[in-house]
């Protein structure tokens, strides 16, 4: 009859003795430990704002853009008579103008935000 300090012993020395054979890894949390991967959604360009806002703006059909804010994702279509960089579904507007854009999101409001890709 084995002892349970023999039993926790034996366990831990075979964990040792795997993890050394290299095709065994005892982190949890896959290869290496942490990897930070990108948030940025796929042909969307990154808005930075004041205060640490931002947001990403994948354009669409039609005129139309997807937005991908910090809380929701929303198609905006083009505003009807506005400039080329306006687009707006209810009470949300998006203003862009170069690398400069404006998003009101009630109550939010998104204000000196650039173009990720411009300030570098």
């Amino acid at each position: 009859m084995i002892l349970q300090p023999a039993r926790t012993a034996l366990f831990a020395l075979g964990s040792i003795l795997l993890a050394g054979c290299g095709g065994y890894s005892l982190w949890p949390f896959g290869e290496g430990g942490a990897t930070e991967q990108s948030r940025r959604p796929a042909n969307a360009a990154e808005y930075r704002c004041a205060g640490g806002k931002g947001f990403f703006v994948r354009d669409l059909d039609a005129g139309a853009v997807w937005l991908i804010a910090p809380d929701r994702e929303i198609r905006l279509e083009k505003l009807p008579g506005a400039e080329s960089g306006r687009y707006g579904v209810g009470k949300v507007v998006l203003e862009i103008s170069g690398q400069n854009a404006t998003l009101l999101d009630p109550p939010a409001k998104f204000a000196g935000c650039k173009r990720a890709d411009a300030a570098r």
